[in-house]
């Protein structure tokens, strides 16, 4: 059995701020965070999904 591919997108709002949409086992979660730059929004994104990864049962 194959997994979902997991992602990270960011986005830039009109008010400047960045955000990051996350898709876990074929689920996309909201957007989460008001970043100020475009690299803070990935690192969280990232850091949530490796958060979640290690989390997984085998």
């Amino acid at each position: 059995m194959t997994q979902a591919p997991s992602s990270v997108t960011v986005a830039k709002h009109r008010d400047g701020k960045w955000s990051f949409t996350l898709t876990f086992r074929g689920v996309t979660r909201p957007a989460s965070g008001k970043f100020a730059s475009q690299i803070q929004a990935q690192a969280a994104g990232m850091t949530m999904l490796k958060a979640l990864e290690g989390n997984k049962r085998t």
